[in-house]
């Protein structure tokens, strides 16, 4: 039986990974193993969504006028969250200034993906065919899962 996820289910499942790891985040504290790995495994996550999903999702959306904005805007929310990122990255765990900055790489996650699923998503969902639709989530998730597996 083909599969018939769209890509919007498939990009939900890495947003629901991304929302539980970022809540986890900023419900740690001081320099612990536990902070460290959830940092990793939220970095991972956030970058292997934000290329396949810029190759997979937002590129097709782009080959149509109404999508060009749109695309252009989440593509430089996904700039922002890389920097938010890296600035987590130059910080000391154990800094005062950890959480905060990791508070707002949530709230700015968390802002991104309500965009993408209450906007972006209807938007898309009349730039692209059915075949598209699930076309893309089959690609998107053979790059996304490529990416997880090698971590910048």
């Amino acid at each position: 039986m083909p599969d018939t996820t769209t890509i919007f289910e498939a990009l939900r499942a890495s947003h629901e990974r991304q929302r539980a790891l970022s809540t986890a985040l900023t419900d740690t504290s001081g320099d612990s193993p536990e902070r460290r790995a959830l940092f990793d495994e939220l970095k991972t996550e956030l970058a292997a969504h934000a290329l396949a999903e810029d190759r997979h999702f937002y590129v097709p959306l782009m080959a149509h006028d109404a999508g060009i904005d749109l695309s252009r805007h989440a593509i430089a929310e996904h700039h922002q969250i890389d920097e938010l990122v890296e600035s987590l990255q130059e910080t000391e765990p154990s800094s005062p200034a950890w959480l905060p900055l990791a508070r707002k790489l949530a709230d700015k996650v968390e802002h991104h993906l309500q965009e993408e699923e209450h906007r972006f998503f209807q938007m898309a969902g009349k730039l692209l065919t059915e075949k598209q639709k699930t076309a893309l989530a089959a690609s998107y998730r053979d790059d996304y899962e490529d990416a997880k597996a090698t971590p910048a």
